[in-house]
């Protein structure tokens, strides 16, 4: 009886969250799809004038990049937790790949007002993964990160040895994180109310989540007086 119980339980919360999950998707796809509709039926119906159209058209190409990007972040995560994956591992030079991400991020950090650093070890931090694929992880974690922060704020990128393993860190001088949110905050299309006008569809910690844990690592929220600090390790 108890197991069964138990069985009816996990039943219920796969239920729920297959739910709640539809409800998220459907939400994020209403609202561009809202707007692409009646962008065209403005066009269709001659009632916009040829500078109201070329910035209609800038719009709907924002709007098809987002929904693309979001079709492509799903069929990711569908991959990653059916275990389809076909990568090449090797020996990566964790902090130099920390240090190239980073320096990527400049531009996007500048213009958002924030300061974007790297405190890494003298000695190359290694580990044995998918290069592309944990750079993936990085660059979700500090676009999560920067988007998070406001102007004069900081997110500063730390990795170091930890056992047979490198520790990786995220560390911002944001809002934080709710304590009711901290649970699913790596679940698809989990995001607080305020992060909504921000942008991106809730699956990045999701999918860095699904490639770290393929990795034979894991991720999760470090307490943090201020701000938010996200950790994940991969075995070396």
């Amino acid at each position: 009886i108890e197991r069964l119980a138990d069985e009816e339980r996990r039943s219920d919360a796969a239920d729920t969250a297959r739910r709640e999950l539809v409800a998220a998707i459907s939400h994020d796809l209403r609202t561009p799809m809202t707007a692409l509709r009646l962008m065209v039926d403005a066009i269709e119906d001659g009632l916009v004038d040829e500078q109201t159209l070329d910035r209609y058209l800038a719009t709907v190409r924002t709007h098809v990049a987002a929904l693309g990007s979001m079709v492509d972040d799903l069929f990711e995560l569908s991959r990653l937790e059916a275990g389809d994956l076909e990568w090449s591992l090797h020996q990566v030079a964790l902090t130099e790949l920390v240090d190239e991400t980073v320096a990527a991020m400049q531009v996007e950090a500048e213009a958002k007002g924030v300061s974007v650093a790297a405190e890494l070890p003298p000695l190359p931090a290694l580990a044995r993964a998918d290069a592309e694929k944990l750079q993936r992880v990085l660059f979700n974690l500090i676009q999560n990160a920067i988007r998070h922060t406001p102007a004069d704020g900081s997110v500063t990128v730390r990795a170091q040895p930890a056992g047979d393993c490198v520790e990786v860190e995220v560390a911002d001088t944001g809002l934080g994180i709710a304590p009711d949110e901290r649970e699913r905050v790596f679940d698809p299309f989990a995001r607080g109310d305020a992060a909504r006008p921000l942008g991106g569809a809730g699956l990045g910690l999701a999918i860095s989540r699904a490639i770290v844990e393929a990795h034979g690592g894991r991720i999760w929220l470090a307490d943090s007086e201020i701000g938010t600090r996200v950790r994940f390790v991969i075995p070396t």
